[in-house]
């Protein structure tokens, strides 16, 4: 018998956490006070999993539109969207201004 989805969702949920040293969310955010499904006290993380390996899947807006809502609702500096092919190999994807923020800040630090 196949696993549920939830399986998938949460092992990918907890190899992001380990990963970023932060923490799963409880009940994958489900709650009124604990929004998205991994974050630290900067950082909000929503994570999409599919269950079987493929070559392309669809990023809705009103998930990016979403998790920037529970991200300045929840006082985060940042938030972004983790997902997979249901390979295993995650990718994140976040709003260009906060990818262009985290770049100069590499830059600075890497002297660039």
């Amino acid at each position: 018998m196949d696993k549920p989805t939830r399986y998938y969702s949460k092992k990918q949920e907890q190899y992001v956490a380990k990963i970023l040293d932060m923490k799963v969310q409880p009940n994958s955010g489900a709650t009124s006070f604990a929004k998205g499904d991994v974050a630290d006290e900067n950082l909000l993380l929503e994570c999409k999993t599919l269950m079987k390996p493929q070559t392309e899947r669809t990023i809705y807006k009103e998930w990016l539109v979403k998790l920037k809502e529970e991200q300045l609702g929840m006082r985060k500096l940042l938030s972004a969207l983790v997902m997979d092919f249901g390979d295993n190999q995650n990718y994140v994807v976040l709003p260009l201004l906060d990818f262009k923020n985290l770049y100069e800040c590499w830059k600075e630090i890497n002297n660039d």
